[in-house]
């Protein structure tokens, strides 16, 4: 299979340990070109800096990290953007991480808003019985809604400050559609999208992000407990060398199970996830009419 994406990142750097990058040099190469994309896109923009919203995770603080490298301290704002009273323990990492580097961070509980939202939308839409019977598919729904409103305080604090919103999404999340359609999914940059989990936690050490931040279980934060890990049905050390043979190498589920001793089942549905969301990677398609579809 092959999923078509453009990086900013792999061309030019060489893989050391096996296909992933994760020694010195290729992660200082990394870093370098990463800090001075994100410097040249607040400039190209005629910007005044950036927007990270900050969780307390590994994905948000590497960004907000490559950031500050990038533009200085002063011009990154971080926020924090909690919906549920089990967030309150990442909105206090983050916050301790941002007055770590120097940055502005701006707190928003977003409960409230979330609760007027379902009180006069969610309630006029939603169908009592349906719901009784399906409550995994509203919760995965109001999930949505969630990152959508922390994406629409990012936007709205870019555009009062004349600032980029920087994504956090790494590559195994954009390869799995891992990520809200319009909600976190929504960014002007994705600095770290070029980089496999993997390769992110590996970059996180080299430029000394804390171990307890590095070592944290990946979540996305739509409800109390819930996981990556949970979500996707395997960890990210199954998941990235799934992606590389099925993506950057072109493998069928089948060889790549066998190649790298996993379940066919765990590959086979890693490769229908990738398939099924490609969607969301690219912009909604036009009819095409007199050739003028946007590219």
């Amino acid at each position: 299979m092959s999923v078509d994406k453009e990086t900013a990142v792999y061309s030019g750097i060489g893989h050391t340990n096996g296909s992933f990058i994760t020694d010195r040099p290729g992660l200082e190469l990394v870093r370098s070109r990463i800090t001075s994309d994100i410097r040249t896109a607040v400039e190209n923009a005629g910007a005044d800096g950036v927007v990270v919203a900050m969780s307390g995770g590994i994905d948000s603080t590497v960004t907000a990290a490559l950031a500050v490298e990038a533009v200085g301290s002063d011009r990154v704002l971080g926020l924090g953007l909690p919906c549920h009273k089990s967030e309150a323990a990442g909105v206090s990492e983050a916050r301790t991480i941002a007055d770590g580097f120097g940055i502005e961070f701006e707190e928003i509980q977003l409960r409230p808003v979330l609760e007027a939202f379902e009180r006069t939308v969610a309630d006029e839409i939603d169908d009592r019985e349906s719901d009784a019977d399906r409550p995994y598919e509203r919760n995965h729904a109001v999930g949505n809604v969630t990152a959508r409103l922390r994406m629409i305080a990012a936007y709205y604090a870019a555009n009062r400050q004349r600032r980029l919103v920087l994504g956090t999404a790494n590559r195994s999340e954009l390869l799995l559609g891992y990520f809200t359609k319009y909600g976190d999914g929504a960014a002007d940059r994705y600095p770290i999208g070029d980089l496999y989990k993997t390769e992110v936690r590996a970059l996180a050490k080299r430029i000394g992000i804390p171990k307890r931040i590095v070592s944290k279980a990946p979540s996305a934060g739509f409800w109390a407990d819930q996981t990556d890990a949970d979500e996707l049905g395997a960890t990210y050390d199954v998941i990235d060398p799934l992606l590389q043979r099925l993506v950057d190498e072109g493998l069928t589920a089948g060889d790549a199970a066998d190649i790298l001793e996993v379940d066919r089942e765990t590959a086979r549905s890693i490769a229908w996830l990738c398939a099924e969301t490609a969607h969301k990677r690219s912009i909604p398609a036009t009819p095409g009419i007199a050739d003028r579809a946007v590219e």
